[in-house]
């Protein structure tokens, strides 16, 4: 349509296209929601265009001049050929663009395969929403390698800062550069002294912990001997070792063979899990102590056990417990849970290990660590004289 027929099909009042047009009864013709606006501040209900006063307060729509309005707003929103000035309601496979049916018919798409655009249109939307889909993944998985990424730099800056403050903590190995030897003094003492360090205990700590396997909300000590929880979690990487569900930490020692023993320290924490694993269990989700996990626990002011062949079962103790010895005999088969201070058996489990078992800790108590004891070695030198 020309300017003149759109005009002709315009409000006088807001100069629109027609969307609810009502008829006065002077016979012209006002948009519903402009007549009511336009007679909320006149004290009578008069035409905005003869100023005639209305007969009806409720003017009836002007259907037919709606129905015509609808056509032209609709006609405006179909696309328009540039070359033909026809509606574009063809589109060419071959050019891969929307044609007219004179463009159809023109020499330009001779031989080529035309649908209709409401077809290829469900086509190319299902095409766009499978590349939709695929660019979303690939993001969510860009965001989680990047979230990956963080974990690991904070992981290196935590490492290079632990490093730096035990390279503090050393003792200088240079001598000053006044300081003098006094040999005879040195070579005269240095039976009495060699013999004197020999007599001296040296402790040894029987395990140490893994960095890569605890859970994100635990803290290991720079000795990696001791454990502490948090309501916070740490960015870590996300590896296949580390738990992701329970505040657990394996030793870095694993055993597949002989007699070990270590003394944990739980002294006032309220909940804990000591025992062992095997290399195989799983330890992302809650699958970990379902199987292949030999265990005591203190929850709740009452201790449990429970192994592959036993139900989780509650025991007595004479007194609360604030250390724990785990003794394993991987030949013999055996994991025995005992008070290192009374000598008093807690728990002993039976069983055929066929492959590399681990130590575990598993601290859910902020106030309280959990600490693998030193071991005393005593030392003595044999006189030969």
């Amino acid at each position: 349509m020309d300017s003149k027929s759109v005009e002709e099909l315009s409000c006088p009042v807001c100069c629109e296209i027609f969307k609810v047009p009502v008829l006065l009864s002077c016979s012209h013709s006002i948009c519903k929601e402009c007549l009511q606006q336009f007679w909320k501040t006149k004290k009578s209900q008069e035409c905005p265009v003869c100023r005639r006063r209305s007969s009806k307060q409720d003017p009836l729509v002007n259907l037919a001049l709606k129905n015509l309005c609808d056509s032209l707003i609709k006609e405006g929103n179909e696309e328009i050929c540039s070359s033909h000035s026809e509606k574009l309601k063809l589109f060419c496979l071959e050019d891969k663009q929307p044609v007219c049916l004179v463009c159809r018919d023109s020499e330009k798409h001779a031989n080529h395969t035309f649908r209709p655009i409401s077809e290829v249109l469900s086509s190319y939307k299902e095409e766009f929403n499978t590349a939709l889909t695929s660019l979303q993944a690939k993001r969510k998985h860009g965001e989680k390698m990047k979230e990956e990424y963080d974990g690991i730099i904070e992981h290196i800056k935590n490492f290079t800062v632990t490093m730096e403050r035990v390279q503090i903590s050393q003792p200088d190995p240079e001598m000053s550069s006044g300081a003098l030897i006094h040999v005879s003094h040195y070579l005269g003492n240095l039976s009495f002294r060699v013999w004197k360090k020999m007599m001296e205990t040296v402790q040894h700590t029987p395990l140490t912990l893994d960095p890569n396997t605890a859970h994100r909300r635990l803290t290991l000590s720079t000795d990696l001997t001791s454990v502490s929880d948090s309501d916070e979690g740490k960015k870590f990487p996300n590896n296949l070792e580390r738990f992701n569900r329970y505040p657990c930490v394996l030793s870095s020692e694993g055993f597949n063979s002989g007699t070990h023993c270590w003394d944990v320290e739980v002294g006032d924490n309220t909940y804990w899990i000591l025992g062992i694993t095997t290399e195989s269990n799983k330890r992302k989700g809650e699958v970990f102590f379902k199987s292949n996990v030999w265990r005591v626990r203190y929850m709740d002011s009452k201790y449990w056990s429970q192994s592959p062949e036993q139900r989780l079962t509650v025991f007595t103790v004479e007194e609360k417990l604030e250390r724990v010895r785990v003794q394993l005999d991987y030949d013999g088969g055996t994991v025995s849970f005992s008070n290192p201070v009374t000598k008093n058996c807690l728990r002993t489990f039976r069983t055929s290990f066929t492959e590399t078992v681990f130590s575990f800790l598993y601290n859910c108590c902020t106030t309280s660590p959990l600490r693998i004891l030193p071991v005393k070695v005593f030392v003595t030198a044999e006189n030969h004289s």
